[in-house]
């Protein structure tokens, strides 16, 4: 027999992921949708996230989500060490984009993105992009949106080529739709059954660079649309894979994309050891997160 406040305790113990099973949150912004700091710390710890990499948008644009840029984002990392962690971006084709990554990644980003801008995916400006990336041996996470931003995703395989040491994380809808071999490029939010041979698919095996981030409503989509693809596709790419949860949501509970991305990972993921890569092991490896 044990105490009623032992046993309390115990079972809430079992609740807090150990070391090396805690999740890891690759993709999150300062100021989303309008979102405050303090909010964005409570929802994070919600979803029970020991560490998070915080995205900043660049000089211009917001990300098309009112976020905000590397001073917002680093200040957090610094307030915050053992949580936070902290990417540098800048509109790639504006004169002063090396100069201000260059600070930052001196200032101690560890990445570079997320870059969500009007150029083509293959152009000089995502040369400039990878060439930094490469001096500083950090990856670049990339949103590809058909026709919208970093276009011509069916050229990128060109980037991946001309930089092998250069670690790109894709994301967004044009990103996992073309899990589907069948996709309509248009299409930014496929429903049905998936047909395995997308370019998404190949260039995950093909390219020991490129890696997927799982976030928000086109990662999650991604998965559910064809659960039973997506249990294949979550094996196959087991080591490619890493959780982020993109959402703008107050608390991290309830109906928000990231709780139910946790719950569908662990949902069609059984073994573990799969489970915790995707969770940890493969941003703590890619991202050299400690």
């Amino acid at each position: 027999m044990i105490s009623r406040r032992s046993f309390i305790y115990l079972a809430s113990a079992a609740l807090v992921p150990q070391a090396t099973d805690q999740i890891i949150d690759i993709h999150q912004h300062t100021h989303y949708s309008g979102r405050g700091d303090e909010d964005l710390i409570a929802h994070q710890r919600g979803l029970g996230i020991a560490k998070t990499v915080l995205l900043p948008a660049g000089s211009k644009y917001g990300l098309e989500a009112d976020c905000y840029g590397n001073d917002s984002v680093m200040a957090i990392a610094r307030a915050y060490p053992k949580e936070f962690y902290f990417f540098a971006n800048e509109v790639p084709d504006l004169p002063q984009a090396k100069q201000v990554l260059e600070k930052y990644l001196k200032a101690g980003a560890i990445g570079i993105g997320e870059q969500k801008f009007f150029v083509d995916c293959d152009s000089k400006e995502i040369v400039l992009m990878a060439s930094i990336a490469r001096e500083f041996d950090v990856p670049v996470l990339m949103h590809f949106q058909h026709e919208k931003y970093n276009t011509g995703f069916e050229r990128f395989y060109k980037i991946l080529e001309k930089f092998p040491r250069v670690n790109f994380i894709g994301h967004a809808q044009t990103f996992w739709g073309n899990i589907d071999r069948n996709l309509t490029q248009s299409d930014l939010y496929p429903k049905g059954k998936v047909t395995p041979g997308g370019l998404t698919d190949k260039w995950l095996s093909a390219y020991p660079n490129l890696y997927g981030d799982l976030s928000a409503q086109s990662g999650l989509n991604s998965l559910i649309r064809d659960e039973d693809n997506a249990r294949d596709f979550l094996t196959r790419h087991q080591n490619k894979l890493l959780f982020g949860s993109d959402c703008s949501d107050v608390r991290g509970t309830g109906n928000c994309i990231g709780t139910n991305q946790l719950a569908t990972l662990r949902r069609l993921i059984t073994d573990q050891n799969i489970l915790r890569k995707i969770l940890n092991g493969n941003a703590t490896r890619v991202l050299k997160i400690k």
